[in-house]
C-alpha cells in the first residue's frame, strides 16, 4: 500500500487553506495573455491536478470566482485578494499556482502559449503554441 504525499498551501493571508495530494498531471509555465494579466506577471508557473487531488481545508466561504471564458474559473481569497487556483473544467484539471504550495518541489516540463510570451526563457524545455494535444490543443512546437 503506497501513501500519497500531501502538500499544504494557502492564499496570501491564510484565510483559505488547501491540500494537494499525489502527483500533478503536469507542471510548466503559461505565457497566455489571460494568465499574464491575471497574475500581473510576465509568466505563470502552473501545476495541474485532478480535481479529487485538491481539497480546500479551511475558508471555502472566502473563495471568490471569476470566469472570463468558460475554460477557466479563476479563484482568489475575498479577504486578501491572493490568487489560489484556476479550475479548467474542459481539461478536467485544476491549476494550483506553484507559488502557493511552498513545500512542493516544482519541476516544470513545458511552456504553453509561448507564441504570446513577453519574456523569452531559454531553458531547453519544450515551447508550445498552445497546449499539448492530449489536453485539447494543437501540440505545435514553437522556437525557443
Amino acid at each position: 500500500m503506497s501513501i500519497q504525499k500531501s502538500y499544504k498551501g494557502s492564499c496570501f493571508c491564510g484565510a483559505v487553506e488547501f491540500t494537494v495530494s499525489g502527483e500533478p498531471a503536469a507542471m510548466g509555465y503559461c505565457h497566455c495573455e489571460s494568465c499574464r494579466h491575471w497574475s500581473a506577471a510576465p509568466v505563470n508557473a502552473f501545476t495541474l491536478w485532478k480535481p479529487e487531488a485538491v481539497q480546500v481545508t479551511r475558508g471555502a466561504e472566502n473563495i471568490g470566482t471569476y470566469n472570463k471564458t468558460p475554460q477557466s474559473f479563476r479563484k482568489w481569497c475575498k479577504h486578501c485578494g491572493g490568487h489560489i487556483f484556476t479550475e479548467h473544467p474542459g481539461m478536467g484539471l485544476i491549476d494550483v499556482y506553484a507559488a502557493v504550495i511552498p513545500d512542493f518541489a516544482y519541476s516544470p516540463g513545458v511552456h504553453v502559449h509561448y507564441q504570446e510570451t513577453h519574456l523569452r526563457i531559454k531553458d531547453g524545455l519544450p515551447k508550445l503554441k498552445d497546449v499539448p494535444s492530449e489536453l485539447g490543443g494543437s501540440g505545435v512546437s514553437v522556437d525557443e
